[in-house]
């Protein structure tokens, strides 16, 4: 026979049950909220009655050795997880009491900003929020009270964006995410770059994001420059998919990099041209011109595809080979699991379908800021998930150590 479960005690004790909720009564889920209101009110009283005794260095009641002495309470309404609750906050004669719990100008109790923060990171609008928090905490919040908690997080950005960086990666894909914003009256189409590395050991890192209507040398030799001036000294593989002007700006301040073409990439943009019922064989033979166990190889697989049927009813497909094979060359001088650490991962366009997802329930941003401030919440969610290495690095690793020597293993 199964023995009965006990219930375990509550730790609140019965008479301040007795106090808040009153006889055992059924209760509404209106009345429990009302009942945690008071109880969270009493609490928070209490709480910042013990941080007045600290400051004044006597407890209520005694006699005080300062001039200084307690002077009333100042009503306050603050905003928690609960809804509203009307506070009397503790002052003294002197004006010198700062409580921490409830600081002076503050009217949102702890948790309270979270959640609209981790709402605004879902893409929702200051209005949506305004609503969701009406109806699920009864609470009326003014947009521009939304609008200051968001704001808030500017200067995080802008530490997180100046931060100092590892000296040495071993992998940095480039990629830029299109999205829409509003610039001087009118909702252009503005890039935003990312750049996502690999350490030696394996481990991944966002390095910054950056907002640009055109790309070209200009913007990479800004982009490239606030790397190093950061801190990063090497970069050894640069993974890219034909952005302009990178190549020049790549060679002007980190010259011993290697430029490569995203191959994901690459072969996205080739069956773009084919139809579903065609792509599953052109996919079959871009993949001999890829997988060649050296270059000379791969570009027999490409003369043999470009002189083939297929080849000729996709001459465009070809052609886009031809113009990136001086930055698809640089892949087949590596070993097979350094390969596989560059095409297969794509670790990059794994964060641009999560961001897309958020972006696209915004249809457009009223400023640069706004979608920066969007992004970086949202990236901040993505990498937190980030919990083990790339499939395959620990291989990857020791031919790293065999083609860059010291420029892999030196520490930091």
């Amino acid at each position: 026979m199964p023995r009965k479960r006990r219930s375990k005690p509550t730790d609140v004790p019965e008479a301040v049950l007795e106090h808040f909720a009153g006889p055992a009564r059924v209760m509404t889920a209106g009345d429990v909220d009302e009942v945690m209101r008071r109880f969270k009110k009493a609490l928070i009283e209490r709480a910042l009655g013990a941080e007045l005794t600290h400051h004044l260095g006597y407890p209520p009641g005694a006699k005080p050795d300062t001039t200084n002495h307690r002077n009333g309470t100042t009503a306050k309404t603050v905003l928690t997880d609960d809804g509203t609750v009307d506070v009397d906050v503790p002052r003294d004669r002197e004006g010198t009491f700062a409580p921490v719990l409830l600081p002076k100008h503050e009217r949102r109790f702890t948790g309270f900003d979270d959640k609209i923060l981790a709402l605004y990171a879902r893409g929702l609008t200051v209005r949506e929020i305004q609503a969701f928090l009406h109806e699920m905490y009864a609470v009326e919040v003014s947009p521009d009270l939304i609008s200051t908690v968001t704001d808030a997080i500017v200067e995080e950005i802008t530490a997180w964006q100046a931060r100092p960086l590892e000296r040495i990666y071993a992998v940095v894909f480039f990629d830029a995410l299109r999205v829409k914003m509003r610039d001087e009256g009118t909702v252009r189409s503005k890039a935003v770059y990312l750049a996502l590395a690999v350490l030696p050991d394996g481990r991944r890192e966002i390095l910054g994001l950056w907002i640009e209507q055109t790309e070209g040398a200009k913007f990479w030799m800004k982009v490239f420059t606030d790397l190093r001036a950061r801190g990063c000294e090497d970069i050894l593989i640069a993974v890219t998919d034909g952005l302009k002007g990178m190549p020049e700006a790549l060679e002007a301040i980190f010259p011993r990099t290697t430029l490569q073409t995203c191959i994901v990439h690459l072969i996205r943009h080739s069956l773009e041209y084919a139809s579903w019922r065609d792509r599953k064989p052109l996919a079959a033979v871009l993949k001999t011109i890829y997988a060649a166990p050296t270059e000379a190889a791969a570009l027999a697989a490409l003369e043999a595809f470009e002189a083939s049927p297929l080849g000729q009813r996709f001459p465009t497909v070809g052609a886009a080979w031809r113009r990136a094979w001086a930055h698809v060359t640089p892949f087949f001088a590596f070993p097979p699991a350094i390969r596989r650490a560059l095409y297969t991962t794509n670790a990059l366009e794994n964060v641009h379908r999560q961001l897309r997802k958020i972006v696209k329930t915004r249809g457009h941003f009223p400023s640069d800021e706004a979608a920066t401030k969007l992004l970086w919440l949202a990236l901040r969610n993505i990498t937190l998930q980030w919990s083990r290495n790339p499939t395959g690095w620990p291989d990857a690793m020791h031919h790293f150590v065999i083609l860059y020597g010291d420029r892999f293993t030196r520490e930091a």
